[in-house]
């Protein structure tokens, strides 16, 4: 088992955003995004993965293969890795993104089950 502290994981940094990883195992990744206001995530993709994200504070917007989406603290969303994404936290205080990458297992180990 491992632990880890989520306030360890916050940190703001005026020049940027902050990526903070909580855990790296196998194919699967969980991290803290950290972005002061007027702060964004670049539109991306993550092919062949699952994306799922947290918003443990402040508010923002996702836009997801052009169609934006108001995001805001206890709101938990998924995304196709295909899909381009992007995240600008427009909103007056800090935010955090909570995300897990993930690859979902082939057709092999659905057999094993």
């Amino acid at each position: 088992m491992e632990k880890n502290m989520l306030g360890s994981l916050q940190e703001y940094q005026e020049a940027r955003f902050t990526k903070r990883v909580a855990f790296q195992k196998g194919e699967s990744v969980v991290f803290v995004l950290n972005f002061m206001p007027g702060q964004q995530l670049p539109a991306h993709q993550h092919p062949g993965t699952h994306v799922f994200i947290l918003a443990l504070e402040g508010t923002g917007t996702v836009t997801a293969d052009g169609t934006a989406y108001e995001l805001r603290k206890g709101d938990i969303i998924h995304l196709e890795g295909d899909e381009t994404f992007a995240y600008v936290n427009d909103g007056q205080e800090n935010a955090s993104l909570y995300v897990i990458l993930t690859k979902t297992p082939g057709p092999e180990y659905a057999q094993n089950i």
